[in-house]
């Protein structure tokens, strides 16, 4: 299963001057697998440090020197650590924090080894015992769920994935491909881009057995609180964690999740829950320039969650009858714009913590709401998702009186076209959006 994130890797091996890296995501989107295969295809050796199965290779890391805990690793696994053949991959690194501060020491002392280090709960390690990465010493990179471009590519649709690739406003995907891509974004769309269900679809195409899996994810991330919370945490987690899913881009209040318990209670639940990877949030923002995080209205803010699979899956959505479903009906259309959510995440650099942000014009008898706000180039731009083949673009009308954009995007199943200041843009092609919306401006 290829994921994009391996070309920014390929890059990395072949840099002069390259850092350690610390890939960073929520557990089980695929990034022991995806180093491990970018390892065996790229270097000569593969010497993987598994912290979690083998807890006494701790002890390698008692000193911080590079060469001492090389020595030390050639012995544990019996072969050799050469600096530009071996790739030194540190697994489940959370488990090990002299490990995590060993990193600046091997750019400061080993710089010609590669070496890369993932944990599935390394974000509570960061923040809360505050590691300190000084500037140019370590390099971090994000890894998410599948993308829905990545999922054609795993379906070997390599043919649709050069369509889209160089489609343009004049020159749209033809009818009968554009219906075969909705086909194909309604399987998406169910499963969701866990790579253990896409797998198990890519091998059963049975929406039931994808449904267990997602169920066992669900119970792998419940049984993962005990790891990272008190005792009396793990109530508010476990409490937040059922019901988040549920509240996908809905405006958040904490009486939403329990009007029993306090709300800062709540809050940590919340904050822990992001740290693990398992949800986001979009944050309110008035859109008055850029940069857009300058102008949030920290107070308010929308819930996306991990994955959209895992959202059917704890709404207890049965794949096969929803298969006959309006994409965009789909609960009252959350599902639609928790999708869009996932993707513009996804296709965000790999390089950058991403962060999302929707404007929301909150005064008496004027109310109005654009589903996410871009910044595309030096441009703000609105973007909205909608079911009809016009929809009402209210909001997007009012947008465009108060800010001045040159345009704004609509979201939807209707085939790509621009027209008085709207780009439709068709959900299958999310992935093409920075580069339509630039050839727009």
């Amino acid at each position: 299963m290829d994921r994009t994130i391996e070309s920014s890797l390929r890059k990395w091996k072949n840099q002069n001057h390259r850092l350690p890296i610390i890939i960073r995501g929520a557990r089980q989107v695929g990034k022991s697998f995806t180093i491990e295969k970018f390892g065996k295809e790229n270097f000569e050796i593969l010497v993987t440090c598994n912290f979690d199965f083998r807890p006494e290779l701790n002890l390698c890391f008692e000193s911080l020197d590079p060469l001492v805990i090389c020595l030390q690793l050639e012995i544990a696994f019996k072969t050799r650590i050469v600096p530009g053949k071996t790739l030194l991959f540190l697994d489940e690194i959370q488990n090990c924090p002299a490990a995590i501060r060993s990193l600046r020491y091997f750019k400061e002392k080993l710089p010609e080894l590669h070496v890369i280090a993932a944990g599935s709960l390394l974000e509570f390690v960061l923040h809360e015992e505050q590691f300190s990465f000084p500037v140019g010493r370590v390099q971090f990179l994000y890894l998410k769920p599948l993308s829905f471009h990545e999922y054609l590519i795993s379906q070997k649709h390599d043919r649709l994935v050069e369509v889209l690739e160089s489609v343009t406003i004049e020159k749209p995907p033809e009818r009968f491909i554009h219906e075969q891509l909705l086909l194909l974004l309604r399987e998406y769309f169910l499963i969701g881009g866990m790579p253990s269900v896409v797998r198990c679809f890519l091998e059963t195409h049975s929406f039931l057995e994808c449904q267990t899996v997602l169920t066992g994810l669900l119970a792998t991330y419940r049984s993962d609180f005990s790891k990272y919370a008190t005792k009396t945490q793990h109530k508010y987690l476990q409490i937040a964690f059922e019901k988040v899913p549920g509240l996908v881009t809905r405006h958040f209040k904490y009486t939403l999740i329990s009007s029993e318990y306090r709300s800062q209670d709540l809050k940590i639940a919340l904050q822990q829950l992001g740290w693990a990877g398992l949800l986001s949030k979009v944050l309110a923002t008035s859109a008055s320039g850029i940069p857009l995080h300058v102008h949030v209205k920290e107070e308010k803010c929308k819930l996306l969650f991990l994955d959209g699979g895992l959202v059917n899956s704890a709404n207890k959505l049965d794949m096969q009858t929803a298969w006959d479903m309006d994409l965009l009906q789909m609960n009252a259309g959350s599902q639609a714009e928790q999708f869009v959510g996932q993707e513009l995440l996804a296709y965000t650099s790999v390089y950058e913590e991403p962060q999302l942000y929707y404007w929301e014009r909150d005064k008496k008898g004027a109310m109005a709401e654009v589903d996410y706000v871009l910044q595309i180039g030096s441009k703000i731009i609105p973007v909205e998702v909608k079911a009809g083949t016009t929809g009402s673009l209210k909001s997007l009308a009012q947008f465009f009186l108060e800010k001045q954009v040159p345009f704004g995007v609509r979201i939807s199943q209707h085939p790509l076209s621009f027209h008085e200041k709207i780009l439709s843009v068709p959900l299958y092609l999310i992935s093409q959006l920075q580069r339509l919306a630039s050839l727009s401006i």
